[in-house]
């Protein structure tokens, strides 16, 4: 993203922005946790109850936001919701009480989860306006932005710096760099003649079965995302006995290549088509983390963890570029009823894999998970080739 605050960001750079950005708040005020909860003296069993305000405000937020965008358009929704999830950093980091930090939990996960869908949506528009992917740059801009954002909470930790003066600062940073992209935004393609009008009010609906497969798919690659979250660095240091420092580098292993994979998916996706790429992906992921656990050593699951990384990089870019991009339903719909599914499984997978892994073993538990990119590719093969390879934008390799 070369470009000048001063100058307009080209469409691409916009998009890239509002992805980077959500990335940054949503990780720079994760690594502040522990100064929130010493702030208002919460204990763990509190402030789990008080984060799943972030899930019921996201899931609330994907049950319309599709309609939004159709009446107004994935540009201006993601500009505004993005203004409304930055400023909630602020509420959160100000509240004098847990009943206050939960409304403010609650505006963040809603302008989170709308926020989400529109930039998803508007980066389907840009690639379509481009006729080649970028959704998998544009995931990898969220993850960069999150490192980023974390780093740095973390190293003003260390500093000292407060925790009101921190999360207040990167709101300033995040609605500046809003603003500045939402100058670069592009309207949404027309609706074609034909498309099923969107339903009025809050009624809920099952997305059209078109769909489902893409949702398995992003069910199972959540699963999968959060299952390493949770769960990759306490397998290694409670299991195989490896170090705290071996654990810390489980996740911070899969989240290096899932990273990589991202930026590089676009030009793989370009050249070998999205099926294939999801399909071989999800064979490579579960190949890989089966391995490392079988061979039982702390070097083997971090191989594994790496491998899975890069294979699970492909699911979500490449589907929801499929979702936006169904003839006959607006992207906007699209995307929201597979972000639902998908964060269904952000949900669900985490504690049941925990319950599963209290009877048995957390190894056996991530055998499941292994039984579930499975899925991946069984769901991939069983859409029509030449249908996702329209949804999905590709094009021949560049050259100079």
């Amino acid at each position: 993203m070369k470009t000048s605050l001063r100058r307009n960001p080209t469409p691409r750079a916009a998009v890239s922005t509002y992805f980077a950005v959500v990335g940054f708040i949503s990780a720079s005020w994760i690594a502040r946790i522990p100064a929130l909860t010493a702030k208002l003296d919460l204990d763990t069993a509190q402030l789990g109850v008080l984060l799943l305000f972030i899930a019921i405000g996201s899931l609330l937020a994907f049950q319309f936001i599709g309609r939004l965008i159709e009446r107004f358009g994935s540009d201006r929704t993601t500009y505004l919701f993005s203004l409304g999830y930055i400023a909630a950093l602020v509420l959160m980091a100000v509240s004098p009480n847990a009943a206050s930090l939960a409304a403010a939990l609650f505006v963040y996960g809603f302008g989170f989860g709308a926020t989400d869908v529109a930039m998803n949506a508007q980066g389907v528009t840009v690639e379509h306006r481009l006729k080649k992917p970028i959704m998998g740059s544009l995931h990898g801009f969220f993850s960069l932005g999150a490192l980023i954002g974390a780093a740095l909470s973390g190293v003003l930790a260390q500093l000292g710096v407060g925790l009101v003066p921190n999360l207040v600062a990167f709101s300033v940073l995040g609605l500046v760099l809003a603003v500045w992209a939402n100058r670069g935004q592009i309207a949404d393609e027309p609706l074609p003649p034909g498309t099923e009008p969107a339903r009025k009010g809050l009624r809920f609906s099952l997305p059209p079965r078109v769909l489902w497969p893409l949702g398995a798919i992003a069910f199972c690659g959540a699963v999968g995302e959060g299952a390493m979250a949770d769960w990759s660095a306490l397998y290694v240091h409670d299991e195989l006995g490896g170090s705290e420092g071996m654990a810390a580098l489980a996740f911070a292993a899969f989240s290096t290549t899932m990273l990589i994979g991202r930026f590089a998916g676009d030009k793989i996706v370009s050249r070998f088509g999205p099926a294939n790429v999801v399909q071989t992906g999800a064979i490579v992921s579960a190949i890989g983390l089966a391995a490392g656990l079988y061979l039982g050593t702390t070097e083997s699951a971090v191989a594994g963890f790496s491998v899975m990384g890069i294979g699970l990089a492909f699911v979500f870019p490449v589907v929801y570029s499929a979702a936006g991009s169904i003839p006959g339903i607006p992207s906007g719909r699209g995307v929201a009823a597979v972000a639902t599914i998908g964060y269904t499984g952000f949900l669900a997978g985490p504690p049941l894999l925990g319950f599963l892994a209290r009877v048995t073993s957390i190894q056996l538990a991530l055998f499941v998970v292994v039984a579930l990119i499975v899925t991946i590719a069984f769901f991939t093969s069983s859409l029509k080739r030449d249908r996702l390879e329209v949804e999905a934008p590709r094009v021949a390799p560049e050259t100079t």
